[in-house]
């Protein structure tokens, strides 16, 4: 990823990924609550023409890159990581960019049980098996500009969806955290659904073990800490990246309930990249290990244990 190429990726695209969407949007410009500061009156301007940003609160703006370092606080060199690893969506987003205003037309026809062949390989193909993925989300269908779609889907705390099949990442309005409650002492903390379900892949007794916590993305962490002070233990497995990285870091800062689990990890982007790898190198096969610990320890395996013989 060069600055050239960063600086042409389309800004709306990228503050829907970072988890900010327009308040008012026109064919020219959109306005958005400032993703840098708190504030209740829209004052951040993205001018869709130019692909540039001004921040009227602030007094300041800039570019693609200028904006990833400021949300992240991060370097130059992290941002162009970060855009990198999230190139895929960006192009998604803009088929369409999931805007407010698109995300009104987003029709929800049906939702059921997770039934459809092409979403099952899908889900395959990320290491996960169907069974998996019932406990905690549902085939759903929907239309979007008149045209039909399916996805598996999430559904958040605020009623949205987050959908996810081959083709797509979508998402409904509104865009929330997604908190599974099972009574439990220990919270499990991912940011997007595939990296949960990988977990429950892994060590397919935590359902019965632990609530879960999908922030759908690291924005939302500032609304995730009242959830956060519950729990006897807080098990963190964000993104390998500087946005997970510095998520990680606040809240293990003002919450001492928390521990971060990426190192488990640590040489991929996220659980489900290490699940998917993990499961190449077996043939093929799921890898699952359901091993428990006792219940004041870790619901999740201890990193660094061998690994069981199949």
């Amino acid at each position: 990823m060069t600055c050239e190429r960063a600086r042409n990726l389309a800004l709306e695209a990228v503050l829907a990924r970072l988890g900010h969407f327009p308040v008012k949007s026109t064919e020219k410009e959109a306005w958005f609550l400032s993703p840098l500061r708190l504030e209740t009156q829209a004052s951040f301007k993205l001018s869709k023409k130019l692909n540039r940003w001004y921040d009227h609160g602030a007094g300041t703006g800039g570019n693609v890159i200028d904006l990833v370092c400021l949300v992240h606080r991060s370097s130059v060199r992290e941002a162009l990581d970060w855009l990198e690893g999230d190139l895929p969506s960006f192009f998604v987003q803009q088929r369409p960019i999931p805007t407010k205003e698109q995300e009104s037309k987003i029709n929800v026809t049906k939702i059921q049980e997770l039934d459809h062949a092409a979403l099952k390989g899908y889900l395959r193909s990320r290491s996960i098996s169907p069974e998996i993925a019932r406990i905690l989300v549902k085939e759903v269908h929907y239309e979007l500009k008149g045209k039909p779609y399916f996805a598996i889907g999430l559904k958040n705390n605020s009623g949205g969806w987050e959908l996810r099949n081959k083709y797509y990442k979508n998402s409904s309005s509104p865009k929330d955290l997604a908190h599974i409650k099972n009574g439990k002492q220990t919270l499990v903390v991912t940011e997007g659904m595939f990296d949960l379900l990988s977990i429950l892949e892994w060590n397919r007794d935590l359902d019965a073990e632990c609530d879960f916590l999908v922030l759908n993305s690291t924005a939302f962490a500032e609304r995730a800490e009242a959830a956060l002070k519950g729990y006897q233990s807080v098990e963190l497995y964000l993104d390998n990246d500087p946005s997970g990285r510095q998520t990680a870091r606040n809240l293990m800062a003002n919450h001492a309930n928390c521990r971060d689990r990426s190192v488990l990890y640590k040489d991929y982007k996220d659980m489900n990249q290490w699940l998917m790898d993990l499961t190449k190198k077996a043939g093929g096969q799921v890898i699952q290990d359901v091993f428990l610990l006792p219940q004041k320890q870790s619901c999740f395996a201890p990193v660094g244990r061998k690994e069981k013989k199949r």
